[in-house]
């Protein structure tokens, strides 16, 4: 059987492909960096300063744990996306408006990020305001960007260009986390402290994600040349373009409800993603509290540690990404993003049972870079291939509600967990929920008439008759 020739060797689809790869590199430095490595252990220390005696931190009539303020403020930054994505999903649905959403998200959530770097010692509001600002924007810019998947890669091709994104976004978290191992490590020969090396680390992340974005947007206006491509611009007044998204977004909710294959799909990814991205962003937290400070240990130990392990799973996973998407043309998209989610409830069940050294961490972590580059990809390339063409960018705002490092249920279990019980391994333990519903709704869903139906739905006209102005 001769091969299909791959769209992506046309030269200005492959710029276009080139300039979604970088946008990953480049937005990969925050989630890796200062959402996994660095953030959660420097909010906690700004936390502990502002404490009360009783360990407590007054927020306004808000009094809880300091050590459960990073959960809260990541739930609370995805609660306000909830308000804030779909209305920006459906205003992108419009191609020039697409990239605009992503510069305007990127630049915030950047200078955020450099914000972050600079939050004086104790001042724990202004912390959680720029983390919230940063991870808000965060969302914003990935929701524009995983909508041109569609426009950069054609149906067959979009496993493997999903795939191919993350491994490199993975390379490049890896790398922004060397330097940040480096500046830790060297803390003491540059005369200055592990926070401050944290915060330097911070500071990197926010010039990488803005550096390299300008170069990938500009790669990414290759799309305009490419077959189909509307370049139409609306000339209504903001408001109007607001009400009109709002239309428009009335008509995406429509227009799932005529596909209930995508739906359940996006219900299950809903739940198996939150528990996925709270064990992200929550990793450093529980292995800094269990592994050395429950131990008598200081904190400031924890951090080389953490940034090493973290390096180790952007490394291996750069390898289970293109793993999975080999994978999944034997076997499919489906079941291999079912024998992920196994793998995370293993994964789950050994943190709650056996972590007790850096050795079981180490263990821990070649298990999650194998599993947690594929499901992401697939999870990506899938809802996309069951998504009507037109309707990417409003139904990436539902997507985007639980994707990468915004997930608020989890987290929000998790921090009430914690809060109630102080165990660290109690509130891992019932992230467990999250992913068997999420597992189990996922087996329901006939993924393959999910796609067909999408397909119709291009070819023979939207059931909720779309508004999109020119």
């Amino acid at each position: 059987m001769t091969a299909r020739p791959s769209a992506i060797e046309d030269p200005v689809r492959r710029r276009a492909v080139s300039g979604f790869t970088l946008y990953d590199v480049a937005n990969s430095a925050f989630i890796t960096t200062v959402i996994t490595a660095v953030g959660g252990p420097f909010l906690t220390s700004l936390a502990e300063e502002a404490a009360r005696p009783d360990g407590r931190v007054d927020l306004l009539l808000f009094a809880p744990r300091g050590d459960a303020l990073f959960a809260y403020a990541i739930s609370f930054s995805v609660l306000l996306q909830v308000v804030c994505l779909p209305i920006l999903g459906a205003l992108a649905d419009r191609a020039t408006a697409k990239r605009r959403v992503l510069v305007l998200a990127t630049a915030i959530g950047s200078v955020a990020t450099l914000g972050l770097a600079v939050v004086p010692e104790g001042a724990i509001v202004l912390g959680l305001l720029a983390l919230v600002v940063a991870n808000v924007a965060y969302g914003a810019a990935i929701l524009a960007y995983n909508a041109y998947l569609a426009d950069v890669a054609e149906l067959p091709d979009r496993d493997r260009v999903s795939g191919r994104g993350y491994a490199a976004g993975y390379a490049g978290g890896a790398f922004v986390l060397v330097v940040a191992l480096v500046l830790v490590q060297s803390a003491d020969a540059l005369g200055i402290s592990t926070g401050t090396a944290a915060r330097l680390a911070i500071a990197v992340s926010g010039l990488w994600w803005a550096a390299l974005a300008v170069v990938a947007v500009r790669r990414l206006d290759a799309v305009q040349q490419l077959p189909g491509y509307d370049g139409s611009r609306s000339t209504d007044r903001l408001g109007r373009q607001v009400a009109s998204s709002l239309r428009q977004l009335r008509g995406s909710f429509a227009a799932l409800r005529a596909l209930p294959g995508t739906a359940r799909y996006l219900l299950a990814f809903l739940l198996f993603n939150d528990a996925i991205q709270a064990v992200i962003a929550l990793s450093a937290v529980v292995l800094e509290n269990e592994l050395f400070v429950a131990k008598g240990l200081d904190r400031d130990d924890a951090t080389p540690f953490l940034l090493q392990l973290i390096l180790l799973i952007q490394v291996v996973a750069v390898f289970g990404a293109a793993g999975s998407s080999k994978l999944s043309a034997r076997i499919g998209a489906k079941k291999t993003l079912l024998g992920t989610i196994a793998v995370w409830i293993g994964i789950v069940v050994y943190a709650v049972a056996a972590l007790d050294s850096t050795a079981a961490a180490y263990v821990l972590g070649i298990f999650i870079a194998l599993v947690l580059g594929g499901s992401q990809a697939l999870a990506r390339s899938l809802f996309s291939s069951m998504t009507p063409a037109h309707r990417q960018a409003s139904f990436f705002g539902f997507y985007e509600l639980a994707e990468r490092g915004t997930a608020w249920i989890g987290t929000l279990v998790f921090a009430v967990v914690l809060d109630v019980t102080g165990s660290y391994r109690s509130a891992l333990l019932s992230l467990l929920v999250l992913f068997v519903a999420g597992g189990l709704l996922l087996t329901t869903v006939d993924t393959d008439a999910a796609i067909a139906r999408a397909r119709e739905v291009d070819e023979s006209g939207d059931p909720a008759r779309p508004v999109v102005p020119a």
